[in-house]
């Protein structure tokens, strides 16, 4: 617990030992908040039951409910642009409020309700009620949830802290569907009744936040009217978001990584492994680089997992065998372990203390609605010209973004009143 000095006691003239605390001793042994916890498992839970459902939507639409391709496109699309607007929202919102409980709890009880209502589903409309109001619930919560991370958190942490809370999802992510192949093993074609069964995960994370969440009372921070503008930011953190707009332009969706594995061979049966064992990949890797932000820095990084990124991305257009895949995969968890964790806390570098759930909506703003268009000109590359041309331009734009990134400087003005 620290060297010790001794010295000689006024009174009875016995030497005492005396701790001396290192910033190291304190970083090792400050544990992380309760909020963070309770968050982590909340995550944990929701994405364990998210991820039993959303590998067989796209089956449960055109096989069951009779949807083709177009009807998915739009559903997801949709469902995802609602979401990027609302996390934008309702981060601004909590800051003028003074509170984050009631959107995090609420935001995870639309999801727990809506996601069992697609077992009920008949038509391909039904399917798209529920997944907007999941995606709803996600925009709600989104932002909030992680400027309440910042709050409940000192500096020192918020890497490990983010990295946790990223771990935890990723873990659910990676249990969740092996649950539901273990599932669908024993009660072969029963997706409806899965479906429904997922509301008791997501019963027990509402029950977990309401009863368990912690907020300390706060006075409104803000009392004129609801801004959602980049005003209250300096040009780092609007350059900052730059540079996340341009690399996520290039990040397509994982879904390609997957079709890119079956051509080289992977087997269809093993594609699920493959998936559970990337996201267990990157569970542990956040939870080791969580606690490496903050020794080192969260832009440096940032730098780093890009520029992983651009290598493997490049790796995939050039592998040609299947055992290869499972390499990249790998390596490619490792560029979601580094950013993950450093980008949100970066965030909290850049901004004031009173602007950090407007802050966190336009950080997730800015990916989700950069996101929608990435896939799209990806996919377009992939089959007009192949995979080099489409990866290549996926490696490209991360190389530009890096060049963005470092012309953002972390050192925080004191007038901005950060933490």
């Amino acid at each position: 617990m620290g060297d010790f000095s001794w010295r000689q006691s006024l009174n009875s003239g016995e030497r005492k030992p005396i701790a001396m605390d290192t910033s190291d001793d304190k970083l090792r042994d400050q544990s992380l908040p309760r909020n963070v916890r309770l968050l982590g498992i909340a995550s944990l839970l929701n994405d364990i039951a998210s991820e039993m459902i959303f590998p067989l939507i796209p089956q449960f639409l055109m096989t069951v409910l009779g949807g083709n391709r177009f009807h998915l496109g739009i559903i997801e699309g949709i469902a995802d642009s609602i979401s990027s607007l609302l996390r934008l929202w309702s981060g601004a919102w909590s800051d003028q409020v003074g509170q984050r409980k009631g959107f995090i709890v609420f935001g995870y009880a639309m999801a727990a309700l809506s996601r069992p209502l697609i077992g009920l589903s008949v038509t391909p409309w039904h399917l798209f009620v529920s997944r907007t109001a999941d995606r709803i619930g996600k925009g709600l919560r989104t932002a909030p949830r992680d400027a309440l991370i910042a709050d409940c958190t000192e500096e020192s942490v918020r890497g490990r802290a983010f990295g946790f809370h990223r771990a935890m999802d990723h873990l659910g992510a990676a249990i969740g569907p092996v649950l539901a192949t273990i599932f669908l093993l024993v009660w072969p074609g029963q997706l409806r009744l899965m479906f429904l069964l997922t509301v008791i995960p997501g019963l027990a994370v509402v029950a977990l936040l309401f009863f368990g969440l912690r907020e300390k009372p706060q006075e409104r921070m803000h009392t004129g009217r609801l801004s959602l503008t980049l005003q209250p930011f300096d040009r780092n953190f609007r350059v900052y978001l730059l540079a996340l707009v341009v690399f996520t332009l290039g990040n397509s969706s994982d879904a390609f990584l997957l079709v890119r594995a079956g051509e080289l061979g992977v087997p269809p049966a093993m594609l699920p492994l493959l998936w559970c064992v990337f996201h267990f990949v990157k569970s542990g890797g956040n939870l080791l680089a969580g606690r490496a932000v903050d020794q080192i820095g969260a832009r440096p990084l940032i730098l780093v997992g890009w520029g992983i990124y651009a290598v493997i991305y490049i790796a995939f257009a050039l592998i040609s065998s299947a055992w290869q895949v499972w390499v990249a995969f790998l390596a490619y968890g490792l560029f979601y372990a580094l950013t993950e964790p450093a980008e949100k806390k970066l965030v909290t570098q850049l901004v004031s203390v009173e602007r950090k759930g407007l802050a966190f909506g336009w950080f997730n703003f800015a990916i989700g609605v950069a996101a929608l268009p990435s896939s799209l000109v990806f996919g377009w590359l992939y089959e007009r010209y192949g995979a080099l041309t489409a990866f290549g331009w996926g490696s490209s734009l991360s190389v530009f973004a890096a060049l963005l990134l470092m012309c953002v400087s972390t050192k925080v003005p004191a007038s901005t009143g950060n933490q």
